[in-house]
């Protein structure tokens, strides 16, 4: 059900798309959707006894799967204070939130073992990319490893020109500056701020599909989320067109998960 504080309407226009969704009542707004997040997560093996640091975790569907583990400790950072409630209900004290921006997290230099993300840094332009990346590093002990599942783009050497109209057409719908990369460039990105990936596992974006919809939210939260975008024309026309560009570009976009590992200082 759409949280009440933010229920679908004519103010939800402007939105980022991310947040439009998450105002319909859409739980699951990551482009491999929660199968690729258990994979990454199985990619870490076991987290307990680590340290193990989140960023923009949301309303807390991968904490929820990460403090079952019995980590020794998780910490949320969520720099959207309303997000961080629901977080802490999820958390129900197995673990503490921070209001904080991903690129400045205000915690310890080598305080974590792992650093999860995802969804963050696709939508985030070159400067801000680096940003969040350096801050991941700065967090994690040697030898530490992060794991992000973002969107990516089809094949490695896919043409500039058509990143660029991939890029272009996603911001108009998603009402934010998205720019994903190929998997190499992801690779190369993490690469020179002295992350290592050691593994890569991809899936199809189908992050709208009727299929992956009913997987990541259940059968009754896909109808209510049917009945949320069905009851707000406005919504209703952007969720259509971010379908219409995803499949437009199906061959050409992805989701990826990536494991990598602090080797050096960035």
């Amino acid at each position: 059900m759409a949280d009440p504080e933010n229920r679908p309407g004519p103010h939800t226009s402007p939105l980022p798309g991310y947040a439009l969704l998450r105002s319909l009542g859409k739980g699951v707004i990551r482009p491999g959707g929660a199968e690729l997040t258990r994979t990454m997560l199985t990619a870490l093996g076991d987290l307990s006894g680590l340290d193990v640091v989140e960023l923009a975790p949301g309303t807390g569907a991968t904490a929820s799967a990460i403090v079952a583990q019995g980590p020794r400790s998780y910490t949320g950072v969520e720099r959207d204070a309303l997000t961080t409630r629901a977080l802490e209900r999820v958390l129900d004290g197995r673990g503490t939130v921070s209001v904080a921006d991903a690129a400045g997290t205000g915690l310890g230099s080598g305080s974590a073992d792992v650093v999860v993300g995802e969804a963050l840094l696709t939508m985030q332009g070159d400067t801000a990319k680096d940003a969040i990346i350096a801050e991941i590093h700065r967090v994690l002990r040697s030898g530490g490893r992060c794991a992000v599942h973002e969107l990516a783009l089809l094949p490695y050497d896919l043409e500039d020109g058509v990143k660029q109209d991939i890029r272009r057409e996603l911001a108009r719908p998603l009402k934010v500056n998205a720019r994903p990369l190929t998997v190499r460039e992801w690779t190369v990105l993490l690469s020179r701020h002295g992350l290592t990936v050691e593994r890569a596992d991809t899936a199809p974006m189908a992050l709208l599909e009727p299929r992956r919809v009913v997987a990541d939210e259940g059968p009754l939260g896909a109808a209510r989320l049917a009945r949320n975008i069905i009851s707000d024309p406005t919504a209703r026309d952007r969720v259509r067109e971010m379908r219409r560009v995803f499949r437009a570009h199906r061959d050409s976009l992805a989701a990826v998960a990536l494991i990598a590992r602090r080797t050096t200082i960035s």
